[in-house]
């Protein structure tokens, strides 16, 4: 089937922590940004850092939305942030409402991470193991940012950390809350100062055993590893994120048999049967056109 994804607005695909937009020959959102842009839409990847809090890969992402606008005419743009990148598409069409027409969060944690909560008390702050971790992250996001030619923009693997707690990302809600839902497990507003918002996200589901040849990806394997350290949230994660920590304004659906990895195109080169994740962006690129955006 001719799959028809011609946005009225530009896209842009945000990523995440640890992300990049090329390295080499390897784009971050290869298979999804060909597929999108196959099925008709013009498609950016921002330039953000690996590592930082979400206002400052925000007002990056902003800047960039900018470059946008001015480069191909276009008043707003879709922004579809995974992960991390979620929360900076969040604060970018809060301070800019007027250049976005809608945010999409994928796997995003958008009331934190149980994960980053474990991560954070198991650091001791002001001692040496914040100092190690955060030295070793700083220089991975570094090496990342200069394999992919954007080794000016700064890196602070702890405010990243922060920002991806409960606690920190409960701070960045108080001061961006558009689309959020008002009860656990809920859905937020559809439509906020202009902005539509929506998400989705998967969950990990059943046992290694069940996964086939996904589990001989090492990946995936670390995926459930982490699963394991969620409370509230056990058996309804995807690894990283909590299947209700991720909902916000129309919620397609978050209970997708994918891990946080796979949510964003990445499986391995071992594909699940059941559903496509590359698939689901070029579908929500036509929902986005049959709104009008």
């Amino acid at each position: 089937m001719l799959r028809n994804a011609t946005t009225q607005y530009p896209i842009l695909l945000i990523h995440g922590l640890f992300g990049f937009d090329r390295i080499g020959t390897t784009e971050f959102f290869q298979d999804v940004k060909q597929s999108l842009r196959s099925a008709g839409a013009r498609v950016f990847i921002p330039h953000l850092s690996a590592t930082h809090s979400n206002e400052v890969r925000g007002d990056q992402l902003l800047a960039q939305i900018e470059r946008v606008l001015e480069g191909t005419g276009a008043s707003k743009v879709n922004l579809i942030g995974h992960s991390q990148g979620a929360l900076a598409a969040r604060y970018a069409a809060a301070i800019a409402p007027h250049a976005v027409a809608s945010v999409t969060s994928v796997s995003g944690p958008n009331h934190g991470s149980e994960l980053a909560d474990f991560l954070r008390k198991a650091l001791t702050p002001g001692r040496l193991p914040e100092h190690v971790a955060a030295t070793v992250a700083t220089l991975f996001a570094d090496f990342v940012s200069l394999l992919s030619g954007n080794l000016h923009l700064p890196q602070n693997a702890v405010a990243a950390l922060n920002a991806l707690t409960t606690e920190g990302v409960g701070a960045f809600n108080d001061k961006y809350p558009q689309g959020l839902p008002k009860t656990w497990g809920g859905k937020g507003r559809d439509v906020v100062n202009g902005v539509r918002y929506y998400s989705w996200s998967g969950t990990l589901q059943g046992t290694l055993l069940d996964e086939g040849l996904k589990a001989l990806d090492p990946l995936h394997g670390f995926l459930r590893a982490f699963s394991h350290y969620f409370t509230t949230e056990a058996e309804q994660n995807d690894g990283l994120v909590g299947r209700y920590s991720s909902h916000l304004g129309k919620v397609i659906r978050s209970d997708y048999p994918l891990d946080h990895l796979s949510s964003l195109g990445h499986t391995g080169g071992l594909h699940r049967k059941a559903i496509d994740p590359v698939a689901l962006y070029v579908q929500h690129a036509e929902r986005l056109r049959n709104a009008g955006l």
